[in-house]
């Protein structure tokens, strides 16, 4: 048998055949009204974005310069054309870094330290099953309570204060559902946060936040990744759709220009993508495979790229080779995010099925290289959200780019390299003397440019009888001192501006020689830098969470998930705030555990509780060091047990000896029926309320 009939092989003429079908169903697509239309409308918007942003990306390469330490071309030159020292002292990078690693410390948490939580709304909604058992563990009390009375039905004070107890206990029982549902909820995002890349891409953003105006951070993304996966006997590749996030570079972000965040408005984000970016969007809904290969086939022919000046200036910003423009391996795709009017998307060739109200608008998304469009879709998001967070360091009450830390300090900076420079020029003047020669008084070929020990000067008579001393030698003044003061005014004002000071980035000061002192110090810095954080959790960290959040339970075929909950974003605590919260945690927990009064209080669940949370934020097995809250109450349940067996063992011991001793066998006393009243009170008495409440909590009268 040859391998021919066991593998099907295709033509060279059938394959070829078969991609000229793919690209002229492709072509024939382009070539609709609607997707014309969708491109020009597009392209119209490329480019009023493109035109109108000069000023801001000669802003961002200012401030990556002023990160990588680098003059902008303008002043280098002015500079080399007056000479002297080009030296840079890089204060920016030193206040960036110092600023990131606070943000890193703070936000990139994992586990219990994370900066975000899930947690249900203080009254969670019954289930429908629970409403419904409440009502019959009502009208069961009740009929019982007739069957005592002799059909007398209860009054409407013992009826109400059962129904609000039963409810009470039903909102309890709910409360612990819900933290057990948010739990495992918690646990999911956090597993599709991490296989997302989400850790990776916050550290990109916040090294963003403290270096460019505004930063900004996109999720989630579905693409189709490659991947190692165990089938349950062998390690295999597979591949699937993920969930991702990425840092978005602010270069290549072009908001509308009356934007003030990413909502307000249109926005477009321009990619550069290699081939195996576009096979990631194969396969995934929305894209059109057809057209995503025919741009593969045209990929090599170098007519897919718009070279802008901007990507010159971030080259040569990022110290990269600029023949990276002459480079055939990627092209320029634009993804656009704008509100259409239903009346556009009907006069485009669009179902009216799918626009209910020409007089609306509808969020939509569209990609286009070149002149083709590979995705064309009505945004997926109910409330027409973009899949961007973006904020700033410093926010500008109405204005998408905010303040950077490059942008804060920028002054100081200068004048911080104005006075190194002149220090350095001035260090070099002065540094020895300076010599005046008559050059009249010398013979002929005598070196004046060397100057070593123990050198013998010829001197000569002047032919116009100059009696002035042939050499003379002086000292320059120096100006160090001033120029150093100077230096260090503005770099304290750079700590003030940028609300970095110095000691976050590990320079000693004498307060922070002990550990009150430096605790003191870093909770003042965190005064300023909470406003940062604060930033980030209520413009990224929150939206983000509920949008993955709401992504869950509207495609996860998950039943325990719950949608009366809130996004709680705990970034704003700062360091000190974290260490002060877990001594007062292991304090009360010490309180607990030593006092007898307080054990009887709380119980042994309420023991559990605490020990379990210690254990988290530990970062502990908590499953393998603490009991689960089902095996918690199985104990408890146990022990009541024991303690009835041993109490009614112990009456059973007291009647044999009564009767070995020829007394008669003390009676015992009938406990209280659960349906009889006690003695002196009658059913129209006003105790009837409580007596009912205690019959359902199973204690007696």
């Amino acid at each position: 048998m040859s391998l021919m009939t066991l593998v099907p092989v295709a033509s060279a003429s059938s394959l070829e055949a078969e991609e000229k079908a793919r690209k002229d169903a492709a072509d024939a697509r382009q070539n609709t009204q609607i997707i014309q239309s969708v491109a020009a409308h597009a392209k119209k918007r490329w480019e009023l974005v493109r035109d109108t942003r000069k000023e801001v990306e000669e802003r961002l390469a200012k401030c990556l310069r002023q990160r990588n330490g680098e003059y902008d071309p303008e002043k280098l030159a002015e500079i080399r054309k007056q000479g002297g020292s080009e030296i840079f002292m890089n204060l920016t990078s030193t206040k960036c870094r110092g600023a990131s690693s606070w943000l890193r410390d703070t936000l990139m948490g994992t586990g219990a330290d994370k900066p975000w939580s899930v947690d249900h709304s203080p009254i969670p909604d019954l289930p429908p099953d629970v409403v419904q058992q409440i009502h019959q563990q009502l009208t069961l009390q009740i009929m019982q309570f007739m069957q005592m009375s002799g059909g007398v039905e209860p009054p409407m004070e013992q009826v109400q204060a059962l129904a609000q107890q039963m409810k009470d206990q039903a909102l309890s029982q709910a409360r612990a559902e819900a933290k057990k549902r948010i739990e495992r909820m918690e646990l999911k995002m956090e597993d599709q946060l991490v296989e997302g890349g989400f850790t990776d891409s916050l550290g990109q953003f916040l090294d963003d936040i403290v270096t460019f105006p505004t930063a900004i951070l996109k999720g989630p993304v579905v693409r189709k990744r490659k991947t190692m996966k165990w089938n349950g006997t062998v390690l295999e590749p597979t591949e699937e759709l993920r969930l991702e996030w990425e840092r978005v570079d602010p270069f290549k972000f072009y908001p509308a220009p009356w934007v003030s965040s990413t909502n307000d408005g249109f926005v477009i984000e321009r990619h550069r993508l290699t081939r195996a970016d576009l096979e990631t969007l194969m396969g995934v809904e929305g894209y059109s495979e057809d057209d995503i290969r025919a741009v593969l086939q045209d990929f090599d022919a170098g007519l897919l790229k718009e070279w802008l000046s901007v990507d010159q200036m971030q080259l040569d910003a990022e110290g990269k080779n600029s023949s990276a423009k002459d480079d055939a391996e990627l092209v320029d795709a634009i993804q656009l995010w704008d509100e259409v009017p239903g009346q556009w998307l009907l006069d485009w060739g669009m179902s009216a099925d799918g626009v209910l109200d020409k007089e609306k608008t509808y969020p939509c998304e569209v990609w286009m290289i070149g002149s083709r469009v590979i995705k064309a879709v009505l945004n997926y998001d109910p409330l027409g959200r973009k899949p961007y967070y973006a904020t700033s360091y410093e926010r500008i009450p109405g204005a998408f780019w905010g303040n950077g830390v490059a942008d804060l300090i920028r002054d100081c900076q200068q004048m911080c390299n104005a006075a190194a420079r002149a220090l350095s020029n001035n260090m070099g003047i002065s540094s020895g003397p300076q010599v005046g020669v008559n050059v009249s008084r010398l013979p002929p070929g005598e070196a004046i440019t060397q100057m070593y020990p123990w050198k013998v000067w010829q001197f000569q008579n002047s032919d116009y009888q100059d009696a002035s001393r042939p050499i003379e030698f002086f000292q320059p003044p120096s100006n160090a001192a001033e120029l150093l003061g100077v230096f260090e005014k503005f770099m304290n004002l750079a700590d003030e501006y940028s609300g970095i000071p110095r000691y976050l980035a590990g320079e000693h000061t004498p307060a922070s020689r002990t550990a009150s002192g430096l605790s003191m110090l870093m909770n003042n810095a965190g005064k300023g830098l909470k406003q940062v954080v604060s930033n980030i959790d209520k413009d990224v960290l929150t939206k983000l969470m509920e949008r993955l959040y709401q992504y869950n339970l509207r495609y996860s075929e998950d039943p325990d998930l719950i949608g009366d909950v809130h996004i709680v974003a705990k970034g704003a605590m700062s360091l000190v705030a974290k260490e002060t919260a877990a001594v007062r945690r292991n304090e009360f927990l010490q309180l607990t555990l030593q006092s007898p009064v307080v054990q009887q209080i709380i119980g042994i669940p309420g023991t559990a509780e605490l020990l379990r949370d210690a254990a988290k934020s530990l970062d502990l097995s908590v499953d393998s060091i603490v009991p689960s809250r089902e095996e918690v109450m199985q104990m408890v349940a146990q022990q009541a047990a024991q303690q009835q067996m041993m109490l009614e063992a112990q009456i059973a011991a007291g009647q044999m000896a009564a009767q070995q001793q020829g007394a008669p066998a003390p009676m015992r006393q009938p406990a209280t029926p659960k349906t009889m009243l006690p003695d002196g009170i009658t059913p129209a008495g006003g105790r009837e309320g409580s007596l009912m409440v205690n019959r359902v909590s199973g204690r007696n009268g």
